[in-house]
């Protein structure tokens, strides 16, 4: 008799099944609760995901910008600061040459000499230039729009210093030029960032590359 009830079992109790019964309704009330608590700490870790790696980002490139600026900008300022030491008041010095060389020259105008005459229109240009990027840092997300903007800030503040700081006076100042190629305007580093930062800029426009790092088809 043992051994049938072995192999068949006992019967369960009509409390027995109603304990199951209760537990297991408790379960399945509780797994949407589960589902629904782990559903919001993955919306929040979707949420914070971007943020943490735009931050970064935003950083990085904002730094390149002002880096590559401060680079451009302290290497005009003491090119400048040497040529007026010591090469300014004397005799051009080649170094190709008649086909490079180097020769201090006061340049009242823009960039290699031209528009003497608006000195005063270009300063306020070149201050509008440097807060204009300044404001667009903000949302610089792109390494080669960072390195242009840099040069051109950097450019821009190099002979904005000159403006303001040299004679004949605040915001008339004449540009520090020294860098004389054969059959060619006289110009300075400064000139030359600009240059490089605004063929940089067309060629990233060219690409349709935008500088919060999107890519644009026309």
């Amino acid at each position: 008799m043992a051994e049938a009830e072995r192999i068949i079992g006992t019967p369960e109790s009509p409390d027995a099944g109603r304990d199951g019964q209760e537990r297991a309704d408790a379960r399945d009330a509780e797994a949407p609760e589960e589902a629904h608590a782990g559903q919001e700490r993955a919306d929040a870790r979707d949420a914070e995901a971007p943020e943490e790696a735009g931050r970064p980002r935003g950083r990085r490139r904002v730094m390149v910008l002002f880096a590559v600026a401060a680079f451009a900008y302290a290497l005009d300022l003491i090119s400048k600061m040497i040529v007026v030491a010591k090469l300014e008041h004397h005799e051009p010095i080649e170094i190709v040459g008649d086909w490079l060389r180097f020769e201090a020259i006061r340049n009242a105008g823009a960039a290699f000499g031209f528009g003497e005459a608006f000195t005063v229109i270009f300063t306020a240009i070149a201050a509008v230039v440097i807060v204009v990027i300044i404001r667009l840092a903000r949302k610089l997300y792109s390494l080669p729009w960072a390195i242009a903007l840099g040069l051109l800030l950097g450019g821009a503040l190099g002979n904005l210093t000159d403006r303001i700081f040299r004679s004949p006076g605040v915001f008339q100042g004449a540009v520090v030029d020294f860098i004389a190629p054969k059959h060619f305007a006289v110009f300075n580093l400064a000139d030359s960032a600009i240059v490089c930062g605004g063929i940089l800029i067309v060629l990233l426009s060219f690409r349709g590359l935008d500088p919060d790092g999107t890519v644009h088809k026309d």
